[in-house]
């Protein structure tokens, strides 16, 4: 959000997850893991994630000291998702030990609407209101266009959006509202709620038609390798999703995970995984995989499943700004 504005030259600190775009990771890092996350299996990190919170201790630590001797005078921080960020415990503990109080920007969305309202909110802090303005009108009307274009399809199909394997999550918050407008619907997503865990019986009784693999914080590569777990997954070759060949491994934390401006580049890559007979993608080829479940392995969408549409029907995708 900060670069989409232009403050890229104000952001004086980042978190060790702030890796977009890339100038992002020259910035001094002011927050770590408090767990071995790099090390963990997907059930280890649950079990320990909900540990830690039982115990009601933080996930991250925070260099109080780095933060001292940059001076900000403010801090980008949200108050949504435990699990995502620093929590307001966190917050508070920092701002009783810096000499100077830096103004609080807290965010909280729960659907597409609230994202462009953090993004205003942001301009009004830091001087850039009309950009934001500009900025959002747009992305508003990308949206828009993907939520019409949809329409002319002839089926929505049912779409599962996982957000973790073991256990199984399903999407929460925006994430059904961008498969509803990409034209496909997922019934086990939490619109505006969060993430929870679901049992494979609801999977299956729902029998999505795309299966959607977007684990939480994972890049694509990541998500590809925790993918090959869904072959051992008792009854997931019966999966209409698994049949068709239409399980695809995501970059979450580039296009789903993230309250920011690319969930609009993240709802055209879903628009065409769900329609590609309507939706072209231009946004370039690490965005998602096609992975075969049976051979345990990703590979390029093949050719015949990216249908030539007739003009007055087609959409090109633009990759984000």
């Amino acid at each position: 959000m900060a670069y989409a504005l232009g403050l890229g030259p104000n952001l004086v600190g980042v978190t060790h997850e702030c890796d977009y775009p890339p100038e992002a990771r020259s910035k001094p890092s002011v927050v770590r893991n408090a767990l071995p996350i790099e090390t963990m299996t997907q059930s280890e990190i649950d079990a320990a994630v909900s540990e830690r919170l039982r115990q009601g201790l933080s996930l991250y630590e925070l260099d109080a000291e780095m933060i001292e001797a940059l001076s900000p005078d403010l801090i980008i921080t949200q108050s949504l998702c435990d699990v995502c960020a620093p929590s307001g415990n966190e917050i508070a503990d920092l701002l009783l030990r810096l000499s100077k109080k830096p103004e609080l920007v807290w965010m909280s969305p729960r659907n597409l609407a609230e994202i462009a309202g953090n993004i205003e909110t942001l301009g009004a802090a830091t001087g850039r209101q009309a950009e934001a303005v500009v900025f959002v009108e747009e992305a508003k009307e990308r949206l828009k266009r993907v939520g019409e274009r949809s329409k002319l399809a002839s089926h929505r199909p049912r779409v599962f959006c996982m957000e973790w394997l073991d256990p199984i999550y399903c999407s929460g918050h925006w994430v059904p509202e961008m498969v509803w407008l990409a034209g496909g619907v997922d019934a086990l997503g939490q619109k505006g709620g969060d993430s929870v865990r679901v049992t494979w019986d609801s999977v299956a009784k729902w029998a999505p038609e795309i299966l959607v693999f977007m684990p939480c914080g994972y890049g694509l590569e990541a998500a590809i390798e925790q993918a090959k777990g869904l072959a051992d997954v008792p009854g997931f070759e019966t999966l209409p999703a698994a049949q068709r060949r239409q399980v695809y491994a995501v970059d979450a934390s580039a296009y789903f995970a993230r309250p920011g401006p690319r969930v609009v580049q993240g709802t055209e890559l879903l628009a065409h995984l769900v329609h590609p007979e309507i939706f072209e993608w231009q946004g370039g080829g690490d965005g998602f995989r096609l992975f075969d479940p049976f051979s345990r392995c990703s590979q390029s969408p093949p050719t015949e499943r990216v249908i030539e549409a007739p003009s007055e029907t087609s959409l090109t995708l633009e990759p984000s700004r």
